[in-house]
């Protein structure tokens, strides 16, 4: 089971990094829905979700505090977006470091190993690794999802499934959508 749920977030962990591949640093940050979500700072975020969850929580934090941890700002909204002095290859590095330091938590620790999560609620913080783990699996991949969606409102490189139609394909789908959704128009 351990394995299992490894193997599914390294590969999800990849499809995060992939999600950056081909385009500018402006892109990578630019928010392009209301929240402000932008592919960097999922990136960001995931930082600081891999070091928390699979680190901290089972008294394994990370060598250095993360900035944003440091500084408070994580709290408003700072692990979701990256700061002009914060280079792709900087928070990347952070990633691939704090991927590194889980894949070590679950290489050597069992699933039933008791767990604190220091910001969730005085009386309601222990849990388990295994509870962690699977938490960070759920949230990597609502983040990948996340970033399929802001990569392709950037370029339109749609998800996995993208090769499965060519572009009229995918705009005569579009379409059968669209007009199905009319179907529900009301004056």
């Amino acid at each position: 089971m351990k394995a299992e749920l490894q193997n599914y977030l390294q590969g999800t962990r990849a499809v995060m990094l992939a999600k950056l591949d081909g385009l500018s640093e402006y892109d990578r940050r630019r928010p392009l829905v209301p929240s402000g979500t932008n592919l960097l700072g999922l990136v960001k975020h995931l930082v600081g979700i891999e070091y928390v969850y699979l680190g901290t929580s089972v008294g394994r934090p990370p060598a250095k505090p993360l900035p944003w941890e440091e500084d408070g700002t994580v709290w408003d909204g700072g692990d979701m977006w990256a700061l002009p002095s914060e280079s792709t290859e900087y928070l990347t590095g952070l990633y691939r470091d704090a991927c590194a330091h889980s894949d070590r938590s679950i290489d050597e620790l069992d699933l039933d190993t008791p767990a604190e999560v220091p910001h969730w609620p005085e009386g309601g913080r222990s849990t388990t690794f295994g509870a962690l783990l699977v938490r960070v699996v759920d949230e990597t991949a609502h983040h990948a999802g996340h970033a399929d969606i802001v990569r392709e409102l950037i370029d339109g490189q749609g998800g996995s499934d993208a090769d499965h139609m060519d572009e009229a394909g995918w705009s005569e789908y579009y379409a059968k959508l669209q007009r199905a959704a009319e179907a529900f128009l009301t004056d």
